[in-house]
C-alpha cells in the first residue's frame, strides 16, 4: 500500500504529538482501501483518510480530548446498522482501525528516504511494545495483522514505463505518482530530455526494446509507447507484449494501430500476444488535449487493473497527435 507521510516528520520534529491511523480491515461497502493512513496532530490539523469522511471527526474529536492511550490500539466502527449510519459508513460499511501515538521520528525519516530511492519497504509494527522495525518488502505484498503485529508495505509496488520523452509523457508522468505508480521514462532522443525539471521519474538509458527487458516486466507493470516512430515504440512492444505486463498500450489513430499490429505479426508474437495491445490507447472519452488523452489513458489502465472492462475507442480519439 502506498501512502504518504509527509507532514509526520515535521510534526514531530516542531514537538507536536502525532497519532496515525490505519485501516486494518473492512467489511462491506468501506470508502477506503485496508492499508490507508490518517495523521492527526495535537491540534486537529489532518493529514491522510481513513473513511473518506466519514469517521475522521469522531478520531479527530478523541485525539483533542486525549483518549488514546500510549501504546497502540484497536477501534472498530459501523459495528451495528445504527452507528454505521450515525458515521455516515454506506452500506452498513464496518471498519477496524490502528491507532497508533507516533513518538519516534527516526523511522519516518529513514522510510521517506528509501522511498525517494524508489525501494520497497515494510513497516513492522509490535502493538505490546509500540516498537517499529523496517524490513524490506516485495511487489504484491499487502498488508498483514495477526492480531499482535503489522506488517504495512510502502513503496513503490506499481510501475509505468513509458516510451518517449514528449508532452504526454510529462503530463502523464505528472499525474501517475498520484494514483500510486513510479514512473520510468526512457528516450534515446537527448532533444526529449528537457523540460522534466521537478518531475519524479527515474530515466532509463539505452533503447527502448532493451530497458523492456531490463527492468523486468511483472504484473504491476504498465508500459505505455507514445513516441509515434516504430523504430522505437514496436521494437519496445514486442518484448512488452511478451512479459508479464499488465497492460501494454500505444498511441495513435485505428488507422495506425492496425498497420503497428501488422507489422508486429511478422516477428515472434502470437495472436493472443498481439491482442494484449491497446491501441488506438485510452478510454472512449473524445479526449484531444495531453491532458485528456493522459486522463483516458490511466483511466483505462485502472479499469484493466482493477479487472473492469474498458470501452472501445473511437478513431477519432488520439488522431490530432498524428496518424
Amino acid at each position: 500500500m502506498i501512502e504518504k507521510t509527509s507532514s509526520i516528520l515535521p510534526w514531530l520534529q516542531s514537538h507536536h504529538a502525532v497519532t496515525l491511523v490505519t485501516v486494518i480491515e473492512t467489511w462491506g461497502s468501506a470508502p477506503r482501501p485496508v492499508g490507508s493512513l490518517m495523521a492527526v496532530r495535537d491540534d486537529g490539523l489532518v493529514e491522510g483518510s481513513v473513511s473518506g469522511g466519514c469517521v475522521e471527526d469522531d478520531l479527530v474529536r478523541r485525539v483533542l480530548r486525549g483518549e488514546w492511550p500510549a501504546q497502540p490500539q484497536l477501534v472498530t466502527y459501523g459495528v451495528s446498522r445504527d452507528e454505521a449510519a450515525r458515521f455516515g459508513l454506506p452500506c452498513g460499511g464496518t471498519l477496524r482501525l490502528l491507532v497508533e501515538p507516533l513518538r519516534d521520528a527516526g523511522w519516518i525519516a529513514e522510510l521517506q528516504a528509501r522511498i525517494a530511492r524508489h525501494e520497497l519497504v515494510a513497516r513492522r509494527l509490535d502493538l505490546a511494545t509500540g516498537a517499529v522495525e523496517l524490513v524490506p518488502s516485495f511487489r504484491g505484498d499487502r498488508l498483514q495483522f495477526d492480531g499482535q503485529t503489522l506488517h504495512a508495505p510502502f513503496g513503490p509496488q506499481w510501475r509505468l514505463l513509458l516510451i518517449g520523452g514528449g508532452q504526454l509523457s510529462q503530463v502523464m508522468a505528472q499525474m501517475a505518482p498520484l494514483l500510486g505508480y513510479q514512473v520510468l521514462v526512457c528516450d534515446p532522443r537527448r532533444q526529449y530530455r528537457s523540460g522534466w525539471e521537478g518531475l519524479d521519474v527515474v530515466w532509463q538509458e539505452g533503447m527502448p526494446d532493451d530497458v523492456v527487458v531490463a527492468i523486468q516486466p511483472d504484473a504491476h507493470t504498465a508500459i505505455v509507447a507514445l513516441t509515434h516512430d516504430p523504430k522505437l515504440d514496436d521494437m519496445a512492444l514486442l518484448e512488452a507484449l511478451k512479459s508479464p505486463a499488465f497492460y501494454v498500450g500505444a498511441l495513435g489513430s485505428k488507422a495506425n494501430s492496425q498497420k503497428r499490429r501488422e507489422r508486429l505479426a511478422l516477428f515472434d508474437l502470437g495472436e493472443a500476444e498481439i491482442a494484449r495491445l491497446h491501441g488506438p490507447v485510452g478510454l472512449s472519452i473524445g479526449s484531444r488535449t495531453p491532458g485528456e488523452i493522459a486522463v483516458s489513458i490511466l483511466a483505462e489502465m485502472t479499469a484493466v487493473k482493477n479487472a473492469i472492462r474498458p470501452l472501445a475507442q473511437p478513431d477519432s480519439v488520439g488522431c490530432h497527435a498524428g496518424r
